[in-house]
């Protein structure tokens, strides 16, 4: 299993990365077009629509490719309380088992992102913003995005798997 895991390791390490800055790149234009609105307010008297509307329609490329990295670095939300009255091993078996729902649930969210991509592709909609950009660019973050989380799920579930199996538990 191990010949396996270390190419995902490494896929998911520059995955890691390059989301990481996706994100970083993302709020820092986020941050840097709501300041251009208010300064062109200030000056002007008048603003430019899209610096506004830009930041929601980044979100969705923010939240959904983040998904994967910040599961695998624990930084994503879970609730604490099992975790105290539960054993170390116990708690490896739940991971194992949250690990392998994620793993499912990113295959059937995939689906759906891109059956929703494709419909808006094909209709040709278009966001309804001061610069014309399509609807579908925004879909795509969900297959892409739950196309990540589905990486790390399947390299955590393998991880917990192993350590489950080194402990003699399984």
């Amino acid at each position: 299993m191990n010949s396996f895991l270390l190419p995902l390791q490494f896929i998911n390490g520059i995955l890691s990365k390059v989301t990481f800055f996706i994100a970083m790149a993302i709020v820092s234009t986020m941050v840097l077009a709501l300041s251009a609105s208010a300064l062109t307010r200030y000056i002007s008297g008048h603003g430019f629509d899209w610096f506004i509307e830009l930041p929601p329609a980044l979100v969705s490329w923010l939240v959904f490719p983040m998904l994967g990295p910040l599961l695998k670095t624990g930084n994503h939300i879970e609730v604490d309380f099992v975790s105290t009255v539960m054993n170390p091993r116990s708690i490896k078996f739940v991971k194992l088992f949250v690990y392998l729902i994620s793993l499912i649930a990113s295959f059937i969210f995939f689906k759906a992102g891109l059956d929703a991509t494709i419909l808006f592709y094909n209709l040709g909609q278009m966001m309804e913003l001061e610069i014309d950009i399509p609807i579908w660019y925004m879909f795509l973050s969900f297959p892409v995005g739950f196309i990540i989380m589905g990486s790390f799920s399947l390299e955590l579930l393998i991880t917990t798997y192993q350590e489950i199996h080194e402990d003699g538990s399984i």
